[in-house]
């Protein structure tokens, strides 16, 4: 294992050495452009307008058109532009047109190195090489703002912008999805954690309590005697390098601690009441309630399980993106659809820890050096972040592909539900409702009762008061290209491997033994050091909360 990972070492040096010099270079072409690395009102360009804080700028700017090229760090992006209703909107409010380009890391680290920068940036990780040294090649967003469209501060979040700064107290990039502690008061973001079972098993058993491990093994006991065709238990895929639904998803379901005593970096996967329920877990296994295609199948197979219903009970994540499989199940067999249930608890007393899109958000969009026209991405920042974009982006354009009940309530005009439910490639195409992502929002979504399917609508009820932030610990893995990152992605992958083998182990000695090795494996590679930057980073965060 240690020559494997001196191995792996030893390439992903050549990398980071790869991408510094790519990095490094990024902003040389941008040195004459619209901003140095001053302070405010550096930018060298007027605006053509006069600005009004109380007024967007894009309602302000009288240019005719303006063309902005946006790369996207993924190939999977929809690059069309003015050809659905929702971009064909803001090239009428905004006068302008986006030409999309894509790629992998590759291509954005080419794009670093040929110097030769797109307009608008959006990449999915603040805390890669790309984001952190933002610096070198994006504009500070408060500094473009105040030349350009000081609205912005309006609509911009600053928990957001305050937890995206970098060490030179500027904000490079806004996220999409950014949860705050407001909005995770609010209700209006849902869990997408939760147990399931099948209506129908559930009511046959008596609705029977699965909170206690003995309880737990009685049920899956019962359904695998009246339910033989039934997996009695079923949970995410497994992967390389992801433990699926049974790792840190299932430790924040029974309410692991996320720090320990002293407020620092806590070893969950080694917490004992988590590691109780392994134990209940590798004997359900070994009395055949967990079966071997749960370690196999990827998650495709899975997925197809699902909506064949050929699960009794889930340890599930991910709900809204199970949602399709969920519903496809519940339609034809409404009386068997899948329903949340308490589950699993701690053994310990301690209460659900769920988490959700946290404060880092997903999606992290920059505008460059070397934007040729900052005035209007700005402008487009500021228009997508109002109520006004986020409205369009989520739900379109009223009368067409929207309506707003008695209730105040969004509702799918009957052109467009139909459409989407019969011709959903056209939907997408001339609609594009709910794709447009850059800048969205979960809260938006409690605008509708369609939002969400029915589906998992009783799975989000169930889920009302168990989220709980995990803020303090966004971001706390080293940063790409250290020794203790690359220490920590072989422990991840490690873990996963140990994990298996804990759920799969032929004996409790055997169990004992796989569990040994993992400990084992921590102190033979130095995860203290890893240990060492978590708590580092654990600080940053808490400074910056308490802000």
């Amino acid at each position: 294992m240690r020559k494997g990972l001196l191995k792996w070492m030893t390439r992903s040096m050549a990398l980071l050495i790869a991408t510094t010099v790519l990095l490094g270079g990024c902003g040389k072409k941008g040195d004459d452009t619209k901003v140095d690395s001053g302070n405010k009102g550096s930018v060298k360009s007027e605006a053509r307008y006069e600005l009004d804080p109380e007024t967007p700028a894009w309602k302000l700017d009288t240019k005719e058109m303006t063309e902005l090229t946006w790369y996207v760090n993924a190939e999977w992006w929809n690059t069309e532009w003015g050809k659905d209703i929702i971009t064909k909107k803001i090239e009428e409010d905004l006068h302008v047109k986006i030409n999309f380009i894509v790629g992998d890391d590759t291509k954005l680290n080419t794009l670093f190195a040929g110097g030769d920068m797109p307009d608008l940036i959006s990449v999915f990780d603040s805390g890669s090489q790309a984001a952190l040294k933002a610096s070198s090649w994006a504009l500070p967003l408060f500094e473009v703002a105040d030349r350009y469209d000081p609205y912005f501060r309006k609509v911009a979040s600053t928990e957001t912008l305050n937890w995206l700064q970098l060490d030179d107290g500027k904000s490079y990039g806004y996220a999409d999805f950014s949860n705050t502690k407001a909005d995770y008061e609010s209700g209006n973001i849902f869990a997408t954690t939760a147990f399931v079972i099948r209506k129908d098993v559930y009511e046959a058993l008596g609705r029977p309590s699965m909170g206690t491990q003995e309880e737990f093994l009685n049920v899956l006991g019962q359904i695998k005697e009246k339910y033989p065709e039934l997996y009695p238990f079923g949970f995410n895929s497994f992967t390389t390098d992801s433990t699926g639904s049974m790792g840190d998803k299932f430790q924040d379901f029974i309410g692991v601690p996320l720090l320990n005593e002293d407020g620092k970096y806590y070893e969950r996967n080694l917490d004992e009441d988590y590691l109780s329920w392994i134990k209940t877990f590798n004997e359900a296994y070994r009395k055949g309630y967990i079966s071997d295609d749960s370690f196999a199948d990827d998650g495709t197979a899975h997925e197809e399980k699902v909506k064949a219903g050929k699960y009794a009970t889930i340890m599930m994540d991910g709900t809204p993106q199970r949602s399709g499989f969920l519903t496809t199940w519940m339609t034809s067999n409404p009386d068997a659809a899948y329903i949340a249930i308490d589950g699993p608890q701690s053994t310990v007393g301690n209460k659900p820890t769920l988490s959700q899109a946290g404060i880092s958000g997903w999606m992290v969009s920059y505008i460059t050096k070397q934007c040729k026209d900052p005035a209007k991405a700005i402008q487009l920042f500021t228009y997508l972040l109002s109520e006004e974009g986020q409205i369009l982006t989520q739900y379109g354009i009223e009368g067409v592909s929207y309506t707003i009940n008695s209730e105040g309530k969004y509702e799918m005009t009957k052109e467009a539900k139909e459409m989407q439910l019969n011709e959903n490639d056209r939907f997408k195409k001339e609609y594009r409702t709910g794709e447009f992502f850059f800048f969205g929002h979960d809260k938006y979504k409690a605008l509708s009762d369609s939002a969400f399917p029915d589906s998992i609508k009783q799975m989000q009820e169930w889920g009302k008061g168990k989220l709980v932030p995990h803020f303090i610990l966004e971001n706390t893995n080293p940063d790409e290209g250290t020794e203790e990152a690359r220490i920590n992605t072989a422990t991840k992958t490690e873990w996963t491997t140990t994990l298996v083998g804990l759920f799969r182990a032929n004996s409790e000695n055997e169990f004992n033994s796989v569990l040994d090795n993992y400990k084992k494996f921590l102190d033979d590679n130095n995860w203290a050091s890893v240990v060492e930057v978590k708590n580092q980073k654990i600080e940053k965060n808490r400074q910056k909360l308490e802000n």
